[in-house]
């Protein structure tokens, strides 16, 4: 029986004549209810595994942009902290980040210690058990999509402080960033915690990843202050502009893509025809937006400034994909399109504004990331019956508050215990050189 059990239910049928009537009809229901379990089990898993890696393929799409954003001489730098933020997101969201997050029962049973040695250890499959539960989906397949949503909130505050911000100093904040700030945050929602029992909604987190990295971001622009050169004494905003605009491009589609992991995996179940239908509905919402959020910036700039800006068309397309994130599922394709184009024109005219504002941010993350997050979060309630603007401005301004501050306390006890910028010389020849000591286009000259 334990056989038949286990086998599809044309085989459970063909051994109906040795089993008998009621045997066969026991077996047969025992092989389809085992069956659809396991399919469940194998499709809910699947989309986390695919969704993880779409997610992980943004690690080189935020590389790629800022590597053209920046100027030639920084290039190296860029590139070099995207592969170590990465790297450290990966080994510190496994160590503290992801109990914090999901606390689960492990606080009351283990403690702290205990959850950080020992729980988190099964869920990547350490132990014999750890795949005893179908009844859902691979926890370590979880635990792989979780990480590359800690990774891209990381991700998003290297380009606003490139150029000038040590190395190490860098590191020592995403650190902090990946294994305490993200998670507990994350936690008030997505773990069970207070914001989600209020009914705080960010399906995938528009807030909760994208506005976080930008709080952080805007928070070390301002205590690290603007490149040398970008603001003239007489308060004239200066143009550096980026090295290499198609590799920003190719930065820029190599986000679009994996965004479809990024909303299209927050499903968070693919075992069902209904389930399957959403995701579908959620790529091609997710799609529209970004084209929403390009076609204005596309058109807005060619009205305010007479030509095509062509990084604001880019940072266009990724500020409709973040207004998206909070609710891709429910709008209508041309709603999901206006929530994008509203997130487009957001860039145009934010950028500017940040330079008035003498805030230095080099690629545009501020804008992209922060205000078109927080615009996606609040147009929740444009499509969602049940969702209370109030609600969402409170989780907006709860999660905004916490990261600022922790933010700003990371930030000044680096700054007092290593330094955060470069000296003057140093960022004037370049950080690949005087930081690395190696240098992304040797044979043409600095700018």
């Amino acid at each position: 029986m334990k056989l038949v059990k286990l086998l599809p239910l044309a085989a459970a049928a063909a051994l109906a004549p040795a089993l008998g009537h009621a045997q066969e009809e026991a077996a047969a229901s025992a092989a389809v209810e085992a069956l659809g379990t396991e399919m469940v089990f194998i499709f809910n898993t699947l989309l986390f595994l695919i969704s993880g890696f779409l997610v992980f393929w943004m690690a080189a799409g935020f590389a790629m942009l800022e590597a053209g954003l920046v100027r030639s001489k920084n290039t190296t730098m860029q590139l070099t902290k995207n592969v170590a933020l990465f790297s450290l997101a990966a080994l510190f969201y496994y160590l503290i980040g992801f109990n914090l997050m999901y606390p689960g029962d492990a606080w009351i049973v283990d403690g702290w210690i205990g959850a950080i040695g020992t729980t988190v250890l099964e869920p990547v499959g350490v132990t014999a058990d750890a795949a005893a539960d179908v009844s859902y989906a691979s926890v370590g397949s979880d635990f792989f999509f979780q990480l590359m949503f800690c990774a891209t909130t990381a991700s998003i505050v290297s380009g606003t402080l490139a150029e000038r911000i040590r190395l190490n100093s860098f590191l020592v904040f995403i650190v902090v960033l990946t294994a305490l700030i993200y998670p507990v945050q994350a936690s008030w929602t997505w773990g069970g915690g207070w914001l989600g029992s209020m009914g705080f909604s960010d399906f995938a987190g528009s807030t909760i990843v994208h506005s976080v990295g930008g709080w952080a971001a805007l928070t070390g622009a301002i205590i690290l202050g603007p490149r040398i050169g970008k603001f003239a004494k007489d308060g004239r905003v200066q143009a550096l502009p980026g090295s290499n605009l198609a590799l920003a491009t190719l930065g820029m589609f190599i986000l679009w893509l994996g965004w479809f992991g990024f909303n299209g995996g927050s499903q968070l179940a693919m075992g069902t025809i209904g389930d399957v239908a959403d995701v579908s509905r959620i790529f091609a919402n997710t799609n529209a937006a970004a084209a929403g959020g390009a076609v204005a910036a596309l058109i807005l700039t060619q009205m305010l400034f007479r030509k095509t800006d062509l990084t604001l068309l880019l940072n266009g397309a990724l500020a409709g994909l973040v207004s998206i994130t909070a609710e891709p599922l429910t709008p209508g394709l041309g709603m999901a399109t206006v929530i994008g184009a509203i997130g487009g024109i957001i860039v145009v005219f934010a950028v500017p504004m940040l330079d008035k504002l003498k805030i230095d941010d080099v690629v545009g993350a501020i804008p992209v990331h922060l205000i078109a997050g927080i615009w996606g979060t609040l147009a929740v309630v444009l499509t969602n019956d049940g969702a209370s603007f109030v609600t969402q401005l409170v989780g907006i301004v709860a999660i905004g508050a916490f990261t600022v501050i922790a933010s700003a306390i990371v930030w000044f006890i680096v700054k007092a215990a290593m330094g955060l910028r470069v000296d003057e010389e140093a960022e004037i020849n370049g950080l690949d050189v005087t930081e690395l000591g190696m240098e992304a286009y040797p044979d043409f000259s600095k700018g």
